[in-house]
């Protein structure tokens, strides 16, 4: 589909109202290998019509030629090139709002001065209370590296800042939680967790983001020893719950037992490594585990998996989970009849779905379908309103679980943006908090103010 290609584009044309000329811009966009999406006429004339195109390219370089062959279109003068992604940017996604208009000097006085400092004094004698009369109890930290971006790689913490506003907008948008983008300038592990480690009384929970394997085992590991508050890498064990959600429904839908599956995950990164714990802990069997790193074959071996080969998975496994970054690795001759396959690297899948269908598999799918964005925003809600000093994996698998009983028919998971879905994790987390004894406050659910 067009929306998922790398780059989008509006172009503003200009025609002549000579017939045709339409017609052939879009054949020309199409003939140069662009899709096109919405058309939108903004003025007409006797002479001319003013439009905006936005079309779809692989790269910068596609945007130039499909651009050049809209320009030589007869009939046709462009009149702007415009990228929306960045112009949305400017200045950034996110902001601090105050939730009180100061509009008086009786409001001045009672959240500044001298008001605010009786509220002080209160939690100097009782740090509790900075919970119920400060924003610490919303606030989540979401902490950066930029080490592991997207598909991008080590492009830096400053690089990696849309991301994390990304992040907070999400969490906001969905689930009312107030996250902060922190980027460290540093990529030493120790220097890391010191840094977490100080800021950490600002925050009712800590979301690790982007932070490259095998650092993120450790950084999330210490963390969470250290603080009572939750620590989740996201890009482990969001990705984890999402994913075996959609193993869920894809067993649920061809009749087959994850209990009773054979499971390979070929790629042990982050998000491999804790997808393969994750259904080894729910199915109580090995996962056969692939990756080109010995270290990391060795963490997974260690974690209870089996050590196994990209052909030997696609050989035994009848559930196949690869996150490996390697667009095309699974050939399609490697597919066999039944499988379930889940392809996860974006933007480009280790095997199409629609190949890995038409070579017999039984349900496949990408990450473009199967994204973490459905658990983060739950899981930090429900542990966050439970005031956790932790998340365990009962509270994920009941994120999971959670995600697929609301996945509708024919569908691999809800969407994304059905705030019900957000809201119903963040119960199940927070109820199994209460159920595990971890819970330090009553539990009452959110809801938009």
């Amino acid at each position: 589909m067009a929306w998922e290609r790398k780059i989008m584009r509006t172009v503003r044309v200009r025609n002549s109202q000579a017939r045709g000329v339409l017609a052939n811009l879009l054949t020309a966009i199409s003939e140069a290998g662009g899709n096109i999406g919405g058309i939108e006429m903004l003025t007409e004339t006797s002479q001319n019509v003013v439009r905006d195109l936005t079309i779809y390219a692989e790269d910068e370089a596609h945007v130039e030629r499909i651009v050049e062959a809209m320009r030589v279109n007869d009939g046709t003068k462009i009149l702007q090139v415009r990228d929306e992604v960045l112009e949305l940017h400017q200045k950034g996604k996110i902001a601090i709002r105050s939730r009180y208009p100061i509009d008086s000097l009786s409001t001045l006085r009672r959240v500044y001065t001298p008001g605010v400092a009786d509220v002080c004094r209160k939690i100097a004698a009782d740090p509790s209370l900075a919970w119920t009369y400060t924003s610490i109890s919303h606030m989540v930290a979401i902490v950066t590296d930029g080490t592991a971006v997207l598909g991008l790689g080590d492009i830096g913490p400053l690089a990696g800042m849309p991301v994390m506003e990304g992040k907070a907008m999400l969490m906001e948008s969905l689930v009312g939680l107030s996250g902060v983008p922190i980027l460290l300038n540093t990529k030493d592990p120790d220097e890391i967790i010191a840094a977490v480690k100080a800021i950490s009384p600002t925050f009712a929970a800590i979301q690790l983001e982007d932070i490259s394997a095998p650092r993120c085992f450790e950084i999330e590991e210490k963390l969470q020893a250290a603080l009572d508050i939750p620590v989740m890498h996201d890009d482990q064990h969001g990705t984890a719950v999402v994913s075996t959600a959609a193993l869920m429904v894809a067993a649920r839908e061809t009749g087959r037992d994850l209990h009773h599956a054979v499971i390979g995950q070929i790629g042990l990164g982050a998000a491999g490594y804790a997808i393969g714990v994750m259904l080894m802990r729910l199915t109580g069997n090995p996962v056969l585990g692939a990756d080109l790193s010995s270290a990391a074959m060795t963490r997974f071996e260690a974690a209870g998996g089996r050590g196994s080969s990209l052909s030997e998975i696609m050989a035994q496994a009848d559930i196949v989970i690869a996150t490996t970054g390697a667009a095309g690795l699974i050939r399609p001759e490697m597919v066999r009849e039944g499988q379930i396959i889940l392809a996860l690297s974006n933007p480009n899948a280790e095997i199409d779905p629609e190949v890995a269908l038409a070579r017999g598999a039984a349900f496949a799918a990408d990450g473009k379908s199967v994204n973490n964005v459905l658990g983060f925003p739950g899981i930090f809600r429900g542990a966050v309103d439970a005031h956790a000093p932790r998340i365990t994996h009962e509270m994920l698998l009941a994120a999971a679980e959670t995600i697929a009983a609301m996945t509708p028919p024919g569908e691999l998971v809800p969407s994304p943006l059905d705030k019900k879905v957000h809201r119903a994790v963040a119960r199940a987390v927070a109820e199994t908090a209460i159920k595990q004894g971890i819970a330090r406050a009553e539990y009452v659910p959110y809801v938009d103010d």
